[in-house]
């Protein structure tokens, strides 16, 4: 059996990979494997294909039973937020999230808003490649709902989950990216509601993404780090297509990489609480577990994904998790990555602390990470893994998700790539050079690994 599903679901080229025919039986599939006259929400972010994907996906649910209901353009976790509020059985997001304009994908959501495990996933592709569809009669098929308020009914979710006085009373200047995505539908209105001055910028939804390409790198913001300066803004933040991820610019300029922002976060929860445990993948830096540890919390590791952190932090009762890539978990709102909640939950500690984001990214301690790849056939990948983790088994070796090695200088991670034939290697360090050596070494390691 082949593999449809990554580790965010189905993505492809839009009307070449990621085709109707592709759409239909991606909802034929998912119709077939949820009960006859299951309820299924679908949304979709701003790009160019959304609508011929959803007419094609709801289509394919139609015929096997389901009742489709469209909620049009939404953010991912506005949409996730509607499926466990309002009682869907399924929702389904047509997203590449942070891709570019290309691409599209498809996104299953499961009843209580969680992104679908991979035994749902696993159970989906079967009916997929074995064909197997249901076909109800003429009679039993349903026509198509609509759902309007999606993105209001989230923000207000939102608003209901943080000190709104102790933001609103610090009048915040924020400079606003969007990315021409779902978000400009949400934060906006989101920051006006705390009572802050706004500066948006690529806030028109536009599938073709004019400002920038969807991922918040420091190459793709050049502009609002500048605006932040320009406007004398308290911060500036970045959200990706769909708003499940976002980074942060702090009040002097300096971008923020993701995994500075869940260390923030994290470290303040768990000193509120006086204790807490953190959920985050083995890709994360160090600074996440120094800084956690040194306000009372503890960290547990998982594999790559926010579908695993979720379900991690849903299994331990965890009070927080996270991406190292600005996809931030709150389960006191929800377990999916949240760009505006976490707007909204740095705002609150800004405010709380009395302290710019600049001194709380100061209080974390600071790590280099550096990041490159090897070509490596898939038919050689497990064999190559296995040989690495053999060499360093004398020292202290993680395999939750690919190999980690420790060493003095810092950490190498080996882990291989899901949907190319590469194996991608991180590796951190206290310096720069420090982790740029760990990978160069790695990298030699791997490839000879691979010739041999």
């Amino acid at each position: 059996m082949g593999k449809l599903f990554g580790t965010n679901g189905v993505r492809g080229v839009a009307n070449r990979d990621m085709n109707p025919e592709l759409a239909l039986k991606l909802g034929q599939s998912l119709g077939t494997f949820l009960p006859e006259g299951a309820r299924v929400l679908i949304a979709t972010d701003t790009r160019t294909s959304n609508e011929m994907l959803a007419s094609a996906l709801a289509a394919g649910l139609l015929s096997a039973g389901a009742r489709v209901t469209l909620a049009g353009v939404a953010t991912t976790p506005a949409l996730q937020y509607a499926v466990k509020t309002r009682g869907f059985d399924a929702g389904a997001v047509v997203t590449a999230s942070h891709n570019p304009p290309e691409f599209n994908g498809i996104k299953f959501i499961d009843g209580d808003g969680t992104e679908f495990p991979a035994t749902k996933e696993d159970a989906v592709e079967k009916v997929y490649f074995d064909n197997a569809f249901r076909q109800v009669a003429w009679s039993a098929l349903s026509g198509v709902g609509r759902l309007e308020g999606v993105n209001e009914a989230y923000v207000d979710g939102i608003l209901a989950k943080v000190d709104v006085a102790a933001i609103r009373a610090r009048k915040f200047k924020i400079v606003l990216d969007t990315s021409n995505g779902a978000g400009g539908l949400t934060a906006p209105y989101l920051l006006t509601k705390l009572g802050c001055h706004v500066v948006t910028m690529n806030a028109q939804p536009d599938g073709t993404f004019p400002g920038h390409d969807s991922e918040p790198t420091p190459d793709n913001v050049k502009d609002l780090v500048k605006s932040v300066a320009a406007f004398g803004a308290d911060l500036g933040v970045v959200q990706d297509g769909d708003a499940d991820r976002c980074v942060f610019v702090d009040e002097k300029g300096h971008y923020q990489y993701g995994d500075r922002t869940l260390a923030i976060i994290a470290g303040q929860i768990v000193r509120a609480k006086r204790g807490g445990t953190v959920v985050t993948p083995v890709s994360s830096s160090t600074a996440i577990e120094d800084y956690v540890k040194a306000n009372g919390g503890k960290v547990v590791y998982t594999r790559v994904g926010a579908p695993v952190v979720a379900r991690k932090m849903i299994e331990i009762k965890a009070d927080f998790g996270g991406e190292e890539n600005g996809g931030l978990i709150f389960p006191e709102f929800q377990y999916c990555r949240d760009a505006s909640m976490a707007l909204a939950k740095v705002l609150e500690i800004i405010a709380k602390t009395s302290k710019p984001l600049s001194a709380l990214a100061a209080e974390v301690p600071a790590y280099a990470l550096h990041k490159a790849k090897v070509t490596c056939p898939d038919a050689k990948k497990a064999a190559v893994l296995a040989a690495f983790a053999k060499a360093h088994a004398a020292g202290k070796v993680d395999t939750t998700d690919g190999v980690k090695v420790y060493t003095s200088e810092g950490w190498v991670l080996v882990r291989p790539s899901g949907t190319e034939p590469i194996v991608r290697v991180y590796a951190e360090a206290k310096t720069a050079e420090a982790a740029s050596a760990l990978a160069e070494k790695s990298l030699k390691e791997i490839q000879a690994l691979v010739n041999a």
